[in-house]
């Protein structure tokens, strides 16, 4: 059982991937659209037939839909020993409510930390048909055991990562968001295709080191993501950029997550930094930086 360091640079074949309505609506509720006012302003995120309200899809919907491919060749490892590290979603358009994409995946890096390995997965989708970019997604996976055959440690920066490599700011943050989650929010987010038991086996979640089960880090993710699109983007997909942040804790379902964001455009034009911490002042998302688009 080991890595495959020669998978490094390899790009899978084309993988497509289909949604519906339906799919997009299951995800919206996954990560708590409609929780706090049901018949409120999430309508276009939770409802297809509403007077008046156009179903829309909300960005992070990407993050699973832009992935497939690129696992297989990374070589072998013990599942329950891989937790989510880092996630990058990068839109070039608002995403359809129906659509299918054709995705590519390349296996960026494997990077040795000691007791771990960090892989990452950079994934290409395009429109089925025009050929046209939907989205872009980057996964790290930091994986238990895996390390320490000799490779590079991190992988190369460029000016957002020197960004978020810096503390955040110290003044107050420009605004502050907080969601609660399900105590099933973890049985709820699954069904929109990541079936991992770390996320509803107790037996499963204790080999991995956990008490019980965790929230999946995507679903995090996803809460951070509509905080993010309420907060800087008025409610608007189509103003949302990319987000990229770091999974720093694990989340446990039932838990409340207050994201604060700071504007950062004097660093970056339309740039946001922001963090994710739990009621018990945990944080769980870190190196968090949101771009606008446009």
């Amino acid at each position: 059982m080991g890595l495959n360091l020669n998978a490094v640079g390899a790009i899978s074949e084309g993988f497509e991937r289909s949604w519906d309505s339906k799919d997009a609506l299951l995800y919206a509720l996954g990560v708590g659209a409609g929780a706090l006012d049901p018949t409120g302003f999430e309508l276009e995120f939770t409802t297809e037939n509403s007077d008046g309200v156009t179903q829309r899809v909300l960005p992070s919907f990407s993050a699973i839909v832009g992935q497939g491919g690129g696992r297989a060749e990374i070589g072998d490892y013990d599942p329950a020993m891989l937790v989510h590290g880092e996630q990058s979603i990068r839109l070039y358009g608002e995403i359809p409510v129906a659509g299918s994409v054709s995705i590519t995946t390349k296996v960026a890096g494997m990077y040795d930390k000691g007791s771990a390995a960090l892989v990452v997965l950079e994934s290409e989708s395009r429109h089925t048909g025009s050929g046209a970019l939907a989205f872009t997604t980057r996964t790290a996976l930091f994986i238990r055991g895996a390390g320490g055959f000799g490779g590079p440690r991190n992988p190369e920066g460029d000016a957002e990562s020197a960004l978020v490599a810096e503390p955040m700011p110290t003044r107050e943050p420009d605004d502050v968001v907080s969601y609660a989650t399900r105590t099933d929010q973890a049985l709820l987010y699954r069904l929109s295709g990541d079936r991992n038991p770390l996320h509803s086996d107790p037996t499963f979640a204790k080999r991995a080191g956990f008490d019980r089960p965790i929230l999946h880090g995507l679903c995090t993710y996803g809460f951070t993501g509509r905080a993010l699109l309420h907060a800087v983007c008025g409610s608007d997909p189509a103003r949302f950029g990319a987000m990229r942040a770091r999974f720093s804790k694990p989340t446990l379902p039932g838990d409340s997550l207050t994201v604060s964001l700071w504007d950062v455009s004097d660093r970056i034009p339309g740039a946001y930094r922001f963090r994710t911490e739990t009621q018990r002042a945990e944080t769980v998302i870190d190196a968090g930086l949101l771009s606008t688009a446009g």
